[in-house]
């Protein structure tokens, strides 16, 4: 029997369905091509995990950090757009805006810690790289925070807040100056509300008084404006630009581009080309980040600055404030509900043994002078460990090698009983040590020998209450419920939303905070 020959119908049909086929694949091919050329834009960073040291665990899987920094080099700006912008000729590369952004699991909380550009910080080691002299490790010294990208990059800026706030970081993103400005036109400007006029002949911020809308420039200098408005502090800096950031998260979140390619597109495209990022994220690393802000709503997105007090050697200056800090960030790094900590020590003295007063067992960090000394060959381990001893508050006079790199436990060496109080504060920080009393050594300073097992300092059982410090790698230890990622005095979250409530419990606020109510971050003498 002869085949009947097809009809024309299904015959044209087939053609059509090849051709929807042709036309998805090549609009998938154009959209890939064309992300695929927003990414190549970007200046990527190679970071080697050997130049971030020992590193801070991975509590969560689930959850993501990001070390988010502007930029303000006028490197590749031209004299017309430093003009515009008002950036002046300086060309050193500052980071005065530097976040911790940290994404929950679920991707339904997001919480950004500010950090003060005026913060003095422990001094790392940060390898040399191109166009970076990098620096030595120095425990007893410390470092503008925001001097560290012109020192070593973006490597050392991350190092060095990885190592201080015990945060394993995932990747980091830098923004420059026309970057920003060109995001906040694509995103049709930002709301900010102002108590009062403004005439900054330094940012060249002008604006009369109230609510306004403002675009590109005029944002950029908002957000830079410091010297004409309360007290001329970079801390009210920060809390201006947080509520301005809520203003923009706000405006994002009610304007549908998250669902809008087209315009997405041309967002990411603009901030592209003034961005830095290290090597390892990749474009479906960004896209999921964008996709993260999907699912959230204003009251989900909390801003906090780092709890910070003056530095004792310049009040124009900050340094962490402990324990309040580590409460912070321990939150952070396990995504974990952390209790309230005291602010005055407990304990210290204990009846002695013969009942007629007490016996101090312990001191102030402060008045333990320590050696550390490197007893297992790893390296670098010794300046590791000084500086986040150092960052604690005690004195440390110095690093160097052990008689033997043969050490596998940590040891504690002291000359006299009268060096006791000294060693069991300075135990408290380390786990499985020993304490060997070597009478030949200068009474008044006890050397630390870090053998092959050190992996961090951690907390001590008689602080079970209290959090990891600024400077502890935060190891994870097996804690009495025998679970290794737990630290005492926490409880896991069931949910993102227990370290959702780090904003209200620190001073911040949420992206629904209304424009009117940062009249506290206008508040000083120059205000008028």
């Amino acid at each position: 029997m002869r085949r009947q020959p097809r009809s024309g119908k299904r015959h044209v049909l087939r053609w059509v369905a090849v051709g929807a086929v042709v036309i998805v694949a090549a609009g998938t091919l154009g959209a890939y091509l064309k992300y695929r050329a927003v990414y190549d834009s970007i200046t990527r960073v190679t970071v080697p995990s050997t130049a971030l040291g020992h590193r801070p665990p991975v509590y969560s899987t689930d959850s993501l950090n990001l070390l988010v920094y502007g930029d303000d080099n006028r490197a590749g700006l031209t004299p017309h757009q430093q003009f515009v912008l008002r950036t002046g000729h300086d060309q050193s590369n500052n980071t005065d805006t530097i976040m911790l952004v940290h994404i929950s699991p679920g991707r339904h909380h997001l919480t950004v810690i500010s950090i003060p550009r005026d913060a003095m910080v422990p001094v790392y080691e940060c390898d040399p790289v191109a166009g970076h002299s990098g620096q030595q490790a120095n425990p007893a010294g410390s470092v503008q925070i925001n001097s560290l990208l012109q020192i070593g990059g973006p490597t050392c800026l991350w190092k060095t807040v990885e190592q201080m706030t015990g945060v394993h970081i995932d990747h980091f993103i830098g923004i420059g100056m026309l970057g920003f400005v060109k995001v906040v036109n694509d995103l049709g400007g930002v709301n900010v509300c102002v108590p009062f006029k403004v005439n900054d002949p330094v940012s060249g911020l002008n604006l009369k008084s109230g609510q306004q809308h403002i675009t590109g420039i005029q944002a950029l200098a908002f957000w830079r404006t410091r010297e004409a408005i309360g007290d001329g502090s970079d801390l009210q800096r920060i809390q201006r630009d947080q509520f301005m950031s809520a203003q923009v998260v706000k405006g994002v979140l009610h304007s549908g581009l998250l669902s809008n390619p087209i315009r997405m597109l041309k967002v990411v495209s603009d901030a592209a080309a003034s961005m830095t990022t290290d090597t390892g994220m990749t474009v479906s690393d960004l896209v999921g980040i964008g996709q993260s802000f999907r699912s959230l709503s204003g009251q989900n997105v909390h801003f906090i600055t780092a709890p910070n007090e003056p530095w004792k050697q310049n009040s124009n200056r900050v340094q962490l404030m402990q324990p309040q800090a580590g409460q912070v960030f321990a939150a952070i790094a396990r995504d974990m509900t952390v209790p309230k900590v005291p602010t005055t020590p407990s304990g210290g003295a204990t009846p002695g043994a013969s009942g007629g007063g007490a016996q101090v067992l312990t001191t102030s960090p402060g008045n333990v002078k320590v050696e550390v000394l490197n007893g297992s060959g790893v390296t670098r381990v010794a300046s590791q460990a000084a500086a986040g001893l150092t960052s604690r508050g005690f004195d440390v006079t110095g690093t160097g090698d052990a008689p033997s790199f043969a050490y596998t436990k940590s040891v504690i060496e002291y000359a006299s009983a009268a060096d006791m109080a000294a060693v069991n504060t300075l135990k408290r920080e380390l786990t499985n040590v020993t304490v060997l009393q070597v009478p030949s050594l200068v009474p008044g300073t006890v050397d630390l020998i870090l053998g092959s097992d050190f992996t961090g300092l951690v907390p001590q059982a008689p602080r079970a209450a209290q959090t990891p410090q600024v400077g502890q790698t935060m190891q994870a230890t097996a804690t009495a419920t025998g679970s290794p990622s737990q630290m005492p005095g926490t409880s896991p979250s069931a949910s993102a939303s227990d370290v959702n409530g780090l904003g209200q419990s620190n001073g911040g606020i949420t992206a629904a905070a209304a424009c009117s109510a940062d009249s506290q971050a206008f508040t000083g003498p120059l205000s008028r």
